[in-house]
């Protein structure tokens, strides 16, 4: 578990200084309009390559499968430090980490036992904010110095997280043999076999309308500082990414304290909570008061997401593999992240004022959590 969890660190660490330091790459250019282009650069590889990943990550050892993504990314970064149109090479990250995601998920179910579940994915996702936060903070305050050191650094937590990966334990696969003529088929049964399962489709919105809006804030962030804040550089929308970062850690602690499977249905109430602190973080207009409010954001969102992770790799398991199933929760969750980043970016066009358009981003996700919650309690007591 200590290699696992090390080189997640490293990747994570590594994905999100990259973000940063892209970002600033397109402000240098005087292309800072193109971020959300960016972002949907990344997710685009997700949804493609959903019906295939999940498949990659169940016929070779999970060890394996991460250290081949960790070498795609590792490439794309140097294909942006040797002058490549960053959306283009970004891309090339994104392959890299839509191969990565149902390997480092899916070889849980492989190490722990059911009722241990939640606390190693508490233990993933605390690793992983870590490296959320301390990449964020690196990336920014690096970029602000040299966007190419910042670039470079990066290229070193890819290296060295490939390098880790080759210590995790050969376990056997979960499926030998990959048939492509029957990938698309199968990744649609998957699909359907998950969706009909009240658990698996609760995961699957759940899950997708929180990472779609954690994506598409860390993207406003950096057009609502200079606007709200009147701050200017890389750093401070990157301290207040990480800071969200810390409220996941301590609600992903929480959950593992609070939330069992059996109880899943706690995690309706934080994943509620979120929409309307996003709301009240566009009326706020200082530092400490949208850390404050970041960090509560964040809080909750690890209490709603953990416990839903940790649900869907055990229905996934048990119903069509670990691999499949979390390949499928990528598609599904990179979906909304394109359409949310997407809507965002479209009131950015259409004139809308930076606080409105955080304000009814915060609106619409409450109203999307409502619904899931609502069909979700009327299931369970029915």
């Amino acid at each position: 578990m200590l290699a696992v969890l090390t080189a997640q660190f490293l990747s994570a660490f590594g994905d999100n200084a990259l973000l940063v330091a892209a970002i600033a790459l397109l402000k240098a250019r005087g292309a800072e309009d193109l971020a959300p282009v960016l972002q949907q650069s990344f997710v685009v590889p997700f949804i493609l390559l959903a019906p295939f990943v999940g498949s990659f990550a169940d016929a070779i050892p999970k060890g394996r499968a991460m250290f081949i993504s960790n070498a795609l990314k590792l490439a794309g970064t140097l294909f942006m430090t040797s002058g490549m149109n960053p959306l283009y090479a970004y891309s090339l990250v994104g392959i890299g980490a839509a191969a990565y995601s149902p390997a480092k998920y899916g070889i849980l179910p492989e190490l722990f036992p059911p009722e241990k579940l939640v606390k190693a994915n508490s233990l993933l996702e605390g690793s992983t904010i870590a490296a959320i936060l301390l990449g964020v903070l690196a990336g920014g305050v690096i970029s602000d110095r040299s966007v190419s050191a910042a670039l470079y650094f990066v290229l070193f937590c890819y290296g060295s997280a490939a390098g880790v990966n080759l210590l995790i334990p050969r376990l056997p696969p979960e499926r030998e043999e990959i048939a492509l003529k029957t990938l698309f088929p199968d990744f649609f049964a998957a699909f359907m076999r998950l969706l009909k399962n009240g658990d698996a489709r609760f995961t699957l919105f759940g899950t997708s309308l929180f990472w779609g809006t954690g994506a598409t804030l860390r993207i406003a962030l950096f057009a609502w500082v200079p606007v709200a804040l009147s701050i200017s550089d890389n750093k401070t929308p990157s301290v207040l990414m990480g800071v969200v970062s810390i409220g996941i850690v301590f609600g992903a602690a929480a959950a593992a304290l609070w939330i069992r499977l059996e109880k899943v249905n706690r995690a309706l109430l934080p994943g509620i909570m979120i929409g309307p602190l996003v709301f009240l973080l566009s009326q706020i207009g200082t530092e400490s008061m949208a850390m404050m409010l970041l960090v509560l954001i964040g809080f909750c969102g690890g209490l709603f997401a953990v416990p839903l992770n940790a649900l869907l790799q055990e229905r996934g398991h048990e119903m069509i593999g670990a691999g499949r199933a979390l390949a499928v929760q990528n598609g599904f969750e990179n979906l909304a992240i394109f359409s949310l980043v997407g809507i965002y970016a479209a009131l950015e066009k259409a004139g809308l004022p930076e606080k409105e358009a955080v304000a009814l981003f915060g609106l619409a996700v409450f109203a999307g959590m409502l619904i899931i919650s609502l069909m979700r309690l009327r299931r369970w007591r029915g």
